[in-house]
């Protein structure tokens, strides 16, 4: 493995709101107003269940990724290190640090704008991160943090 990644903190992603939000606004508004027209109607009521059911579910899942980008949730990561152990450190907003110290797994997308990390602190409990490269200050570090974890790659 090449040298450890000292801790690298992590900043707002407000290009990804932009993006979560011109995602999900216009899927939930549709699901929502489709849900609402059917309440009315009548004839289809379990299809206006469903539909709003789903409108919630992307609200709420939308609304978490994007207070995870802006860095506002108490499990959401500040921070990340790499050491020669082969552990990473996680440094949480509530200023819990994670140590994934077995079974660490690295996986990118394809597109390179993000990435995910898995595995398991001491304790044996599983844990699972997803980083932007927005989170990232320099274009460096994303690209440096991402060369040393491509050795726990799946």
């Amino acid at each position: 493995m090449a040298r450890p990644i000292e801790k690298i903190k992590l900043q707002p992603d407000k290009g990804g709101v932009v993006w979560d939000l011109v995602l999900y606004v216009p899927t939930v508004s549709v699901l929502a107003f489709y849900g609402l027209t059917l309440w009315y109607g009548e004839k289809y009521l379990p299809v206006a269940y469903f539909l709003w059911f789903m409108a919630c579910f992307f609200t709420l899942a939308g609304g978490k990724r994007i207070m995870g980008r802006l860095l506002m949730l108490p499990q959401t990561p500040v921070a990340i290190s790499v050491d020669k152990k082969r552990q990473a450190s996680i440094y949480l907003k509530s200023g819990e640090t994670i140590a994934l110290v077995s079974e660490l797994r690295y996986f990118k997308d394809h597109a390179g704008k993000s990435f995910g990390l898995t595995g398991q602190d001491a304790g044996g409990k599983q844990w699972q991160f997803v980083f932007h490269r927005g989170q990232f200050k320099s274009e460096s570090n994303f690209s440096e943090l991402v060369r040393v974890l491509e050795a726990f790659g799946r």
